[in-house]
C-alpha cells in the first residue's frame, strides 16, 4: 500500500522507470536461403547420376550402415554439384533426398548451410581469393583487385561474359603461411604477387593448366628466408632467444 501511495505521488516519469532498448534493421536475403524456381534451375530439370558417379555414391552410401545412411548427404551433394558443371541445383538436391530416403527439406538445409555448395550456375574456373586476417596482411587485397581488373572489371561475387571465370572472396582456406592465395577449382595457388596471379588466370584463359602450389620457389610451407637449425646462429630477433648447447 505504501508503495503504490508513493508511486501516485512521484513525478510520471520517475513513478514508470522505462528501459531504452538498441534496435537494428533487419536484413534479407533470399538468395541465400529460398528457392524461387527458374528456366534454368526447377525441379522439372531432370538429374540424376551418371554409371560411373552412381556406382560412386553407392560405394559411398555403403559405409555407413542402412539406418546411417543419410550422414552421406555431403558428399553424395558434393558429387552431384561436381557433375552439374560446378553447382548445386534444386534437381540434384531432390535427387540426393530421394536415393538417401530423406525429407527433401532435410537436403536443402544441409545445401544452404555450406558455403562449399553453389546455389548459382559459376564459370568454368572458380576463382575463390581468401581475404582472411593472415592473407589480407600479405597483401590478398591487391590480390582480388589484380584478379578482378584481369577478368575485365568483375567484382567478387560474377562471372565473366564468356562464362570462363567466377569469382568470389571468402574465408580462410588453411594455407596461411603461404598466404596470400587463391584456389582455382580444386587447386591452390599460394605465395601470390599480382604477376604471378595473372600468369595463373592466362594460363586458365588458354585451356591450359599451371602447376598449383606456391609461385614463389617454395616447395611446401618451409622458411622463405632459408633453413635454420637450434645449433646454429640465428638470423634476425631470434639470435637473442638462442638456446645454449654444450
Amino acid at each position: 500500500m505504501f508503495a503504490a501511495r508513493l508511486a501516485r505521488r512521484l513525478p510520471s516519469h520517475l513513478s514508470r522507470p522505462t528501459r531504452q532498448l538498441s534496435t537494428s534493421l533487419p536484413r534479407r536475403s533470399d538468395a541465400l536461403f529460398v528457392h524461387r524456381d527458374t528456366t534454368y534451375n526447377n525441379p522439372k530439370i531432370p538429374f540424376e547420376f551418371t554409371p560411373e558417379n552412381l556406382k560412386r555414391a553407392q560405394e559411398i552410401i555403403s559405409h555407413y550402415p542402412p539406418q546411417y545412411k543419410k550422414a552421406a548427404v555431403i558428399p553424395l551433394l558434393d558429387l552431384g554439384q561436381r557433375q552439374n558443371k560446378g553447382w548445386t541445383s534444386i534437381s540434384v538436391m531432390n535427387y540426393v533426398a530421394k536415393m538417401l530416403e530423406l525429407a527433401p527439406m532435410r537436403v536443402y538445409e544441409v545445401a544452404t548451410f555450406y558455403t562449399m555448395f553453389n546455389r548459382e550456375p559459376i564459370g568454368e574456373n572458380f576463382v575463390q581469393v581468401c581475404t582472411t586476417t593472415p592473407c589480407m596482411l600479405r597483401g590478398s587485397t591487391e590480390i582480388l583487385d589484380t584478379v578482378c581488373g584481369h577478368l575485365g572489371g568483375l567484382k567478387a561475387g560474377e562471372t565473366t561474359k564468356d562464362g570462363k571465370f567466377t569469382v568470389i572472396e571468402v574465408e580462410c582456406q588453411g594455407a596461411c603461411s603461404n598466404a596470400p592465395m587463391m584456389v582455382v577449382n580444386d587447386d591452390f595457388y599460394e605465395d601470390l604477387t599480382s604477376e604471378t596471379t595473372k600468369k595463373i588466370l592466362d594460363a586458365f584463359s588458354k585451356g591450359e593448366k599451371p602447376k598449383p602450389g606456391p609461385q614463389s620457389g617454395r616447395h611446401t610451407i618451409e622458411n622463405s628466408a632459408g633453413l635454420t637449425a637450434l645449433t646454429s646462429k640465428p638470423y634476425g630477433p631470434g639470435e637473442h632467444c638462442q638456446p645454449e648447447f654444450s
